[in-house]
């Protein structure tokens, strides 16, 4: 396991990047897309998706990083799509669900719930753990 890549996609959340931007800028260099377009492109899938709470950003970005690699080539949509659950799975198994608003307990778009939230650090204690297992994990099918 590289865990440069894992450790820089940490570092960026640290350093402010939504949990998306922080999985795509961390390994986007990799396959041709440079760090400024890579916080473009994942910007809108932090909080669950512009903060809906729907899918984990972490998730989402990794899973740009899954397309980047393995969607070429011929049935390469199955193989893919295959690569894409088994990482769900995996994040599950680490925190339960891949959607945002179970795993924080908190309703980012409710502002109330947003400023608790931000409040109490959570983004630190929660967030920054979503990011390392996403790196993990995608660092684990990066491999195969």
């Amino acid at each position: 396991m590289d865990k440069t890549k894992v450790n820089q996609a940490v570092s960026y959340f640290n350093e402010g990047m939504s949990c998306s931007q922080a999985i795509l800028a961390a390994y986007g260099q990799e396959f041709g897309i440079d760090r400024g377009l890579s916080l473009k492109i994942s910007a809108p899938f932090g909080g669950g998706m512009a903060r809906m709470g729907e899918t984990c950003g972490a998730v989402t970005g990794a899973l740009m990083v899954l397309g980047l690699k393995y969607a070429t080539g011929k049935d390469a949509k199955d193989k893919l799509f295959a690569l894409e659950n088994e990482f769900a799975e995996k994040f599950k198994e680490h925190n339960n669900s891949i959607n945002c608003r179970k795993l924080l307990n908190c309703d980012l778009a409710n502002p109330e719930e947003r400023k608790v939230f931000v409040e109490k650090g959570l983004a630190e204690k929660l967030c920054r753990k979503f990011v390392k297992d996403a790196a993990e994990i995608l660092e684990e099918l990066l491999q195969k």
